[in-house]
């Protein structure tokens, strides 16, 4: 897979308008996100609008109800042709098995090849401590990451988000074929934000991540074109 392959630029904007521009703005990006807050504004029209580009699409929805819901939600989504689809490990064991069989019969359904389905271990805004105080986990942060993961791979899903800082981790724990997509990614030379376990883009891959999710030091720059291809620059030095 070509470096640039690898890094998915977040689509946070807050309509159709603002993510066609950016798109149209950086024809050279390939992978992009669509979080909450777009898919909210617009519905399936965004994903309609990124097919016909060509473009691949990483849903970020992170599903995380029932298992009949969450079943009827990545059924609907794999619909739309999306590559990776994310649901919560925390909507447990069997929300996680009715989230692999229906996204492959949503997709068997129309013709589509079925999304990678990516587990949410822990959002990445959430320090050690809010862990252990805020939510009362009684484990570590990286082992509960890692069982969030394994959890995810016995239950047949694809992959899973995790913070850089957990990573290497987890390669080595889930194997080379289990999908590692790492947010939270910030180069030197941006804000680092509300992203409380972050790493480069560069550190991030040499880790053994799989995909880098990158938005505002990208979208949110003064010039998006010159900071991708900074990043770009910079991942395909370690290559």
């Amino acid at each position: 897979m070509n470096i640039n392959e690898r890094v998915i630029v977040a689509l946070d904007v807050a309509d159709a308008e603002s993510a066609i521009a950016l798109v149209d703005q950086l024809p050279q990006v390939g992978f992009w996100k669509v979080g909450l807050e777009l898919f909210t504004s617009t519905g399936p029209k965004i994903l309609e609008v990124l097919n016909s580009r060509q473009k691949r699409i990483f849903l970020d929805l992170k599903f995380h109800d029932i298992p009949n819901t969450v079943a009827g939600a990545c059924r609907v989504a794999a619909r739309h042709g999306v590559d990776l689809l994310t649901i919560h490990a925390t909507a447990g064991r069997d929300a996680l098995k009715a989230a692999t069989e229906a996204a492959q019969e949503g997709a068997t359904q129309a013709g589509v090849k079925p999304p990678k389905l990516i587990a949410i271990t822990l959002l990445t805004s959430i320090s050690a401590r809010q862990l252990a105080f805020d939510l009362k986990i009684p484990l570590e942060l990286p082992e509960y990451a890692l069982e969030m993961a394994l959890l995810a791979q016995e239950t047949g899903l694809d992959g899973a988000v995790c913070s850089p800082q957990e990573v290497a981790q987890l390669r080595q724990t889930c194997g080379n074929d289990f999908l590692l997509v790492c947010p939270g990614v910030r180069p030197n030379w941006s804000d680092k934000a509300d992203q409380k376990r972050s790493l480069t883009p560069a550190q991030a891959i040499q880790a053994g991540a799989d995909y880098l999710v990158i938005g505002r030091p990208i979208t949110a720059a003064s010039e998006p074109e010159l900071a991708w291809k900074r990043i770009s620059e910079e991942l395909t030095a370690i290559a």
